[in-house]
């Protein structure tokens, strides 16, 4: 048998260590599994509110006995490769510059392994890059252009993932931003359908002094054994400084899963989950004993007790921007919170079809 620079570090390090290293149960005691009170509920699929076609995706091939990494990717696989979605993958809102730049990580509770890409141009699929990075290499995260470079060495084909719909919108965007340059806003006359809905529907895409929307999916899952997995992916946010990287790629961030405890994402403003890695805190809240829904509120009051900066607050104090949580447990108990609401999410199983359920929030706007 080939024996690998890891195979003659380990041995050597073992070799030293002596019977250190022997009682393997031993060393592995000190870990803490939250206790399943009843048998899993599971398959059960959770997402953002534009994950519908996602859970009931990842419904099926869990109740088929699929991996439910292998469901959940499969899940958003649809959304990313979807033009009238212009928050994910292909048609995803571009850059300042007008290119579309992608986000995504996928974590394996069984292995508790992961794998990310950021900033990647000209793939539909970053989830898929994400999940090889996980499995064919031993990093965590790849970025610009080397993420470009390993995708095309697996395989992928590149291609242009800037629709006429999400060019329309960027090119008004760019019209509106300031009255001393050189570009005038469009006239929409000529536009698609799609791109006057959502310029007539979100005033707020094409004024600086609103904060900008950030679109995004998270699936977590739990199959019928009590495994874990999850995956988020996006487009980022809307006209962001290139080269931008959100929390979507980010374990910890933009999703956590612990085997043992549960699997949690997000959406919404990312750099206020980056800076309170709270996916990572909605898992340790399950670990606690609280609900999906509890932990997921929790991690909401964090990210409002932190954003002490005014020019991120209303007159009142409140936040000037949303985030969402969604999660499920080991036991197959499921939930999603948000700081604002009203607001719902989607959700596969545990005794239905795919569907829409109301999440919780912490304040109305």
């Amino acid at each position: 048998m080939k024996t690998t620079r890891r195979d003659f570090l380990v041995s050597g390090v073992s070799a030293a260590a002596g019977t250190a290293l022997a009682p393997g149960k031993a060393a592995a005691s000190w870990r803490k599994v939250l206790p399943v009170s009843r048998p899993v509920a599971g398959p059960v699929a959770v997402a953002s509110g534009n994950g519908q076609p996602a859970v009931a995706r990842a419904l099926e091939l869990l109740n088929e006995g699929s991996d439910p990494l292998d469901a959940v990717i499969a899940g958003v696989n649809i959304v990313e490769a979807d033009p009238d979605d212009v928050t994910v993958g292909y048609g995803g809102l571009p850059n300042a510059d007008g290119v579309v730049q992608l986000d995504s990580c996928c974590m394996h509770g069984p292995t508790h392994r992961g794998g990310g890409v950021a900033a990647l141009e000209g793939f539909r699929h970053p989830s898929k890059v994400a999940r090889l990075v996980m499995e064919e290499t031993d990093h965590v995260l790849l970025v610009g252009q080397g993420a470009r470079k390993f995708a095309l060495e697996y395989g992928f084909e590149e291609e242009n993932l800037l629709t006429d719909t999400a060019r329309q919108i960027w090119l008004y965007w760019r019209g509106s931003q300031s009255e001393i340059d050189d570009y005038l806003v469009p006239n929409t006359e000529e536009f698609t359908p799609r791109a006057k809905e959502i310029i007539e529907n979100n005033p707020s895409l094409f004024y600086p002094e609103e904060p900008r929307s950030a679109g995004t999916i998270n699936c977590c899952a739990v199959d019928a054994n009590g495994d874990l997995a999850a995956v988020t992916t996006t487009s980022g946010l809307f006209f962001k400084i290139p080269g931008r990287v959100g929390d979507s790629p980010i374990v910890g961030a933009g999703l956590y899963v612990d085997n043992d405890v549960g699997a949690a994402g997000s959406t919404g403003r990312g750099e206020a989950n980056l800076l309170n890695l709270t996916s990572f805190l909605v898992v340790e809240e399950m670990r606690r004993g609280r609900s999906p829904t509890e932990a997921c509120l929790a991690g909401c009051r964090r990210i409002v007790e932190n954003n002490i900066e005014k020019r991120l607050q209303k007159p009142n104090g409140d936040p000037t921007f949303n985030v969402s949580f969604y999660a499920v447990n080991k036991a197959g108990e499921y939930g999603s919170a948000s700081i604002y609401g009203p607001g719902r999410f989607a959700v596969a199983g545990a005794g239905g079809d795919e569907r829409h359920e109301d999440r919780a929030f912490l304040l109305t706007r």
